[in-house]
């Protein structure tokens, strides 16, 4: 069972970072893309289950991503960073990220 929540805002940067649509993750962890987008969007009064959080945890992991909890680095607070890529993998640019690719 995972110890740390993870936060939308590390969701969102996890996938962003690895240039995965929702339904990709969607079925890499088993988790809906309808809670993958609730998740992200921190929506006041509509908490996560925490085996949602945790099947994507795993997933992201698996991905490729590290999740870093405030103070894990000497600045900053929580975030995510690659943990591996094969080569040629860049990834989408930031600039092409947007709802049409969000699928």
């Amino acid at each position: 069972m995972m110890t740390n929540t993870i936060s939308p805002a590390q969701v969102r940067a996890a996938r962003a970072l690895l240039g995965i649509s929702v339904d990709e993750l969607s079925a890499e962890s088993g988790v809906s893309a309808f809670v993958i987008l609730q998740c992200e969007s921190q929506v006041p009064g509509k908490a996560v289950d925490a085996a949602a959080l945790e099947a994507l945890h795993g997933a992201l992991q698996r991905f490729g991503v590290t999740f870093l909890a405030d103070g894990d680095c000497a600045m900053g607070g929580e975030g995510v960073r690659l943990t591996k890529r094969e080569p040629g993998d860049e990834g989408m640019p930031p600039e092409k990220l947007n709802a049409s690719n969000d699928d």
